[in-house]
């Protein structure tokens, strides 16, 4: 659910810089979300199967249950499935490419060698602490500028400071993830940021994150007042915050991981509408 959550956040928002600039395209727009919504498929598909095949998920996990760690599905299963999901991002991507040219295939491509680069290959990137970069890229600047740019054909500067909230919310639903799994990834060598600053550290992080959520709406509104909108949902980021930092069980990690795309749906819809207004 949080997937497809990130993927609507990046259409709303890159949707709302196209139909700022005065060109909206929904056939692209929906075809950019299908790709992206695949691609994340695959990606969760990936770390099930590569994160127990590494260790990371073992039997005292406190997490959402794995199907791959608990015997649900067999490995090689599972890789076909991921195989199947990036196949179908593949087969959106051949239709956006004709619309948008190389640099489409060039974000297909890289989105999905980092879906598997993520817990997969010799060196992943969720292992070296790696993961909150690439989520606030991915999810980000990426998602955001590739809406806008499969509907406009440029990326307007616009869609580059929007692209900044989406992606730091989206990270903070992955710092609250690493908190929450920080002592079982250091035993088994994934070195998270969470894993490599520690507690207070990983705090600090998710303030900083909801922080740049919330500061790039009101820069923006200098020009257009309306674009701070998604500052009414600032006292409930300070609640998180604080939930956040008192939080010491996993049940409670769990709870804060669909209380914080809560907080990304709320804010990139008003968000959006200000993009809009």
């Amino acid at each position: 659910m949080l997937a497809l959550l990130f993927c609507i956040e990046s259409l709303y928002a890159g949707t709302a810089c196209a139909a700022a600039v005065g060109s909206v395209a929904w056939g692209p727009a929906l075809a950019a979300l299908a790709g992206a919504v695949a691609i994340q498929i695959g990606t969760n598909f990936a770390n099930d199967v590569f994160d127990a095949e590494r260790g990371a998920d073992g039997p005292d996990r406190i997490g959402p249950v794995r199907a791959v760690a608990a015997g649900l599905i067999a490995p090689a299963a599972m890789k076909r499935a991921m195989i199947l999901a990036f196949a179908i991002a593949a087969g959106f991507g051949l239709y956006l490419t004709s619309i948008g040219g190389w640099p489409i295939a060039a974000i297909g491509l890289a989105s999905i060698a980092a879906g598997i680069a993520y817990t997969g290959g010799p060196w992943p990137l969720g292992y070296h602490g790696l993961g909150d970069v690439c989520v606030l890229v991915f999810f980000g600047f990426v998602a955001v500028c590739g809406t806008t740019y499969v509907q406009t054909g440029a990326v307007p500067a616009l869609a580059m400071w929007s692209a900044l909230p989406v992606g730091a919310l989206a990270t903070a639903i992955l710092v609250v993830n690493n908190l929450r799994d920080r002592t079982t990834d250091a035993r088994v060598g994934k070195r998270t940021l969470a894993v490599r600053l520690g507690r207070r550290g990983a705090l600090v992080e998710y303030a900083l994150l909801l922080a740049v959520a919330y500061a790039v709406p009101l820069a923006l509104a200098i020009h257009a007042p309306w674009r701070a909108l998604p500052v009414i949902t600032a006292p409930l980021a300070i609640l998180r915050m604080r939930q956040l930092a008192a939080a010491t069980e996993g049940p409670t990690f769990n709870g804060l991981l669909a209380a914080t795309g809560q907080l990304l749906l709320l804010h990139g819809v008003l968000f959006a509408v200000g993009l809009v207004m």
